[in-house]
């Protein structure tokens, strides 16, 4: 005699089989990243002499506080490849939870610093860097630059990620 719990278990396991093969099956839910590196950009074009604010957004999406941030940015390979096209960071400002202030450490390559104190869970710190490009710049070009980061938080753990884009800013002459 046929045993019916063998029968009921392959059924089961066959239906389970057929649900999964065509994607009935109910899904894992992705976690976010422990934090989330964001830019944007007042304008999408420049004229030389001209200046465009670049904002980095750092969100802390851990229960846990980010304590450590170090990040480096840099020309796209497009930039670098235009001789002729000419800017340097000129200014940085940090928005904090007690207001605006001055970033530490404004330089093309280690940002880290700018992000200032701890960065408490699902909060953001908003970091604006001032491109200035010179007045004797090429024209119809891209600027764009890309990071990457690294983040420690107060549970021990870290994380990194990159390379995060910039949106590209285009230089025009009148």
């Amino acid at each position: 005699m046929r045993s019916p719990l063998k029968s009921r278990l392959g059924l089961a396991g066959v239906l389970a089989f057929v649900l999964a093969l065509f994607g009935l099956a109910p899904a894992a839910s992705a976690d976010p990243a422990p934090a989330a590196l964001t830019f944007t950009t007042n304008a999408a074009t420049v004229t030389p002499g001209g200046t465009v604010n670049l904002s980095m957004t750092l969100t802390n999406n851990k229960t846990y506080d980010i304590w450590f941030v170090y990040q480096s940015i840099a020309p796209t390979w497009l930039t670098t490849q235009r001789a002729d096209l000419k800017y340097s960071f000129t200014g940085c400002g940090v928005a904090t939870p007690t207001g605006a202030a001055s970033c530490s450490g404004v330089g093309p390559s280690d940002l880290g610093g700018n992000y200032g104190a701890t960065i408490a869970p699902g909060q953001s710190r908003t970091v604006t860097l001032t491109l200035q490009v010179a007045a004797d710049s090429g024209c119809n070009g891209n600027i764009g630059f890309y990071s990457y980061y690294y983040a420690e938080f107060s549970d021990s753990s870290s994380t990194s990620a990159g390379p995060v884009y910039t949106p590209e800013t285009r230089v025009l002459c009148a």
